[in-house]
């Protein structure tokens, strides 16, 4: 599979990393040559320095080939615009968009994007170990049971 990834951050580089390693053809864009060294020293994919949004730069990545694009820079805007782009221009199959704001997320989702918010799955992860029995009292009951 070809995939094309906007943003090397920790996210970006960690997804990258796994799918080379996972025998996908990888290509990451950034615009600071610096991020790459997050990458795996044995990584085997492409590097492409420039802006995400900038058509060229995608070519440049295998956009035209990609079965997949994932946009997890750190700017919800230029998410959003690298995903429309690689989506209705570049007719990409398979797009996911990372938004941290909560209502954007869900208007970009209606509007047909896939999409993940870190924020909104956080929260809830959250929500779920605050609501959450601690696990000696769990650990306790079931001895008073015995």
């Amino acid at each position: 599979m070809k995939i094309v990834i906007l943003g090397c951050g920790r996210v970006g580089a960690t997804l990258a990393n796994m799918m080379d390693r996972a025998g996908h053809q990888v290509s990451v864009i950034d615009y600071s040559s610096e991020a790459f060294q997050r990458l795996d020293p044995d990584f085997k994919g492409e590097t492409i320095l420039g802006n995400g949004v900038d058509e060229d730069i995608l070519i440049r990545a295998g956009i035209k080939e990609a079965d997949a694009f994932a946009a997890v820079t750190n700017g919800d805007n230029r998410n959003i615009m690298a995903s429309q782009i690689a989506k209705e221009i570049f007719h990409v199959k398979k797009v996911v968009c990372r938004i941290y704001d909560p209502i954007r997320e869900r208007t970009y989702h209606e509007l047909g994007l896939e999409t993940f918010c870190p924020t909104t799955i956080g929260a809830q992860m959250l929500a779920e170990v605050l609501l959450s029995e601690p696990t000696a009292a769990k650990a306790a009951r079931q001895d008073e049971k015995q």
